[in-house]
């Protein structure tokens, strides 16, 4: 039993590092292609990211399966007429079947702008904090600097959780061999968050 769930860990560690590596692609194949706009939403973002990683070739070869905006059902939640539109939404998923076993991975993405306060508050709220909760699950965050400084926005987000009281769960820079600006935090119950940030203000806003 030991053996299959190594394999198990193994295979799921693997996943997930080509989710990695498919979303951090997409950015610099994005940035290349120079469609995306600094007044976009981070949705607009996010759909044109996908389109880049539906058209990797890799994406095939790992028969991984992409979508956005989907939803996570919840099992405790009454089944009554309107209850898909309450149910919470991811901005990114990806999937994968092995051995009959189906394997998830979701990416939350948020719009971050250096000056902007309200934004980063947003980033913790309803970014790091689905994590923690549990409406969000098995995933990580995407950062879209789409305004000023990437490093002065992630030390905005850290100035708001010093403010939370909340220091030990500093956003955190590591090496990352697919990403220069990756972060990572830490969080009560050993619960670790990855976090890719993605450096758009080069791009036109209009």
């Amino acid at each position: 039993m030991g053996l299959y769930k190594d394999i198990g860990n193994s295979f799921r560690e693997s996943f997930e590092n080509r989710c990695f590596q498919l979303i951090t692609e997409s950015y610099v194949s994005a940035m290349e292609t120079k469609v995306i706009k600094l007044n976009w939403d981070e949705n607009d973002i996010t759909s044109e990211l996908h389109q880049h990683i539906n058209n990797n070739p890799l994406r095939l070869e790992w028969n991984i399966h992409s979508n956005v905006e989907k939803h996570l059902p919840k099992e405790d939640k009454k089944k009554e007429k309107g209850f898909a539109a309450k149910l919470p939404r991811i901005d990114l998923s990806f999937a994968v079947i092995n051995s009959k076993l189906e394997y998830v991975y979701h990416m939350e993405a948020k719009n971050l702008k250096e000056k902007s306060s309200t934004l980063k508050r947003r980033y913790i709220d309803t970014g790091i904090n689905n994590f923690l909760s549990g409406k969000y699950d098995n995933g990580c965050l995407l950062g879209y600097v789409v305004e000023g400084k990437l490093h002065k926005s992630v030390y905005g987000i850290n100035k708001l959780l010093k403010k939370d009281k909340r220091e030990p769960e500093f956003l955190e820079k590591e090496k990352n061999h697919l990403h220069k600006d990756y972060y990572e935090s830490e969080h009560p119950d050993n619960m670790v968050i990855k976090h890719f940030m993605f450096d758009f203000t080069s791009l036109n806003s209009a």
